[in-house]
């Protein structure tokens, strides 16, 4: 079996000390949170922010380690993305925001689908991801560029499911396209599947592995898969994510088919993202 396709199945595979963590004073009328943000790493989480809270989002990516000393092992490189999304209730949020890379604006919604529950009713969550990026870099009119090739969209579903307080794990079967590429040889199209899994070591820290495999041949042969491993820290209204990844991009039609580092070779990249919640519309307790 394909050594990627293994590492997938691992993620998704819980032990018995996460199987048995369930807290057994949970009301079973509840839903399951299932992670800690609506990122699990550089990738898109299950969930949303709860209804009326406004989410501002920070995404920073160094250079590769590797680059040496006269790049200071990447600090002197960077690229950003600064983004906002907000939740206009408890199964629809929607987003903009614009990176350094390829000066990208891109807007999304996120449709919560399905949402698990402790009583079993419903063992999982569904959400089904949506976006769309513009790429802003200066073209010069000898390429008599249209507009629209300029525009990249993605699809994805993310199927995820909570085993107790302990672990959380989750799929993420995605189509990425993009209306201008490179070269003639590649695919406008590309297909990935996704896994990603998180461990609660308390409750304010986490480990998040996340993973995206490349099913289209051609882009397979030119980039790698993305691979990232980080963790969550949770403070009142914060969370920081801290993390290593060997994707520079930060929107899914750069990093799923565009990943050039290889982790073995050294070309790994220190991230972080902020997220800091802003609650809009007032909630009722009762």
């Amino acid at each position: 079996m394909n050594i990627k396709l293994l590492l997938i199945i691992a993620l998704l595979l819980p032990g018995s000390y996460f199987l048995h963590a369930q807290n057994e004073a949970i009301d079973e009328d509840l839903f399951v949170e299932t992670f800690s943000s609506t990122r699990v790493v550089i990738g898109q989480s299950v969930d949303i922010a709860p209804n009326g809270d406004m989410n501002l989002t920070i995404q920073h990516h160094f250079g590769a380690i590797n680059t040496g000393f006269s790049n200071f092992f990447g600090f002197d490189q960077a690229a950003t993305r600064i983004g906002i999304d907000y939740s206009f209730n408890d199964w629809l949020s929607a987003g903009i925001g614009r990176t350094t890379l390829k000066k990208t604006w891109d807007g999304f919604v996120k449709f919560r689908l399905l949402r698990q529950k402790h009583n079993e009713s419903m063992p999982i969550g569904l959400t089904y991801f949506v976006n769309m990026g513009v790429n802003g870099l200066d073209v010069p009119d000898s390429l008599n560029a249209k507009f629209s090739e300029r525009f990249s969209y993605v699809h994805q579903l993310i199927i995820a499911r909570s085993f107790g307080e302990r672990l959380a794990v989750q799929l993420m079967p995605t189509l990425i396209h993009r209306n201008l590429v490179e070269k003639k040889v590649d695919e406008n199209d590309v297909f990935t599947l996704g896994a990603a899994t998180s461990i609660y070591l308390s409750k304010r820290l986490n480990l998040n592995l996340e993973y995206h495999h490349i099913l289209s041949s051609q882009a397979a042969k030119d980039y790698n898969d993305s691979f990232s491993v980080g963790i969550d820290i949770k403070t009142s209204g914060h969370v920081f994510q801290l993390f290593l990844t060997n994707s520079q991009g930060m929107l899914e039609q750069h990093f799923l088919p565009e990943t050039n580092g290889n982790w073995f070779n050294g070309d790994i990249r220190i991230g972080f993202n902020i997220i800091r919640v802003f609650t809009l519309k007032q909630k009722d307790y009762f």
